[in-house]
């Protein structure tokens, strides 16, 4: 997995600015809560799943020379909390090869993370006050 930091830093009522390295993005809630200026962040969890999962296929193909010619994923929260990941492959695939490029779709590093127990450590974080004392 990436070594970068991500930092998050807060915005006007719920707008977050996320930083991951070099590139910037914006998430935010829906009106009436927010101002909707980015995805929620349940989205952008969906995103990386997605982004994964078809990186991992796209890869698997490429790896073995065949012919998929693209890879859709759609993902979005069923009932219960339950990800439903929908995994669309277009290409002259024999069934075979549909089978194992459908079984990498669920052994990306964000599908295995999501799917064992995961540990969150979270570390209070001592930030420097501004000087406040009289000049």
């Amino acid at each position: 997995m990436s070594t970068r930091i991500v930092t998050v830093a807060e915005g006007g009522r719920l707008n977050r600015s996320v930083t991951i390295g070099p590139h910037h993005l914006t998430a935010d809630e829906p009106e009436p809560m927010s101002d909707d200026a980015g995805p929620t962040p349940g989205e952008l969890l969906l995103a990386a799943l997605g982004s994964c999962t078809s990186m991992a296929v796209r890869a698997m193909a490429d790896r073995h020379g065949w012919p998929l010619e693209r890879v859709d994923v759609a993902v979005r929260f069923g009932e219960q909390g339950h990800i439903v990941k929908n995994v669309g492959l277009t290409g002259n695939l024999d069934p075979a090869q549909r089978d194992q490029l459908l079984a990498a779709a669920g052994r990306c590093p964000i599908h295995r993370l999501l799917t064992r127990e995961a540990k969150i450590v979270t570390v209070p974080a001592l930030l420097a006050e501004p000087d406040a004392s009289p000049v």
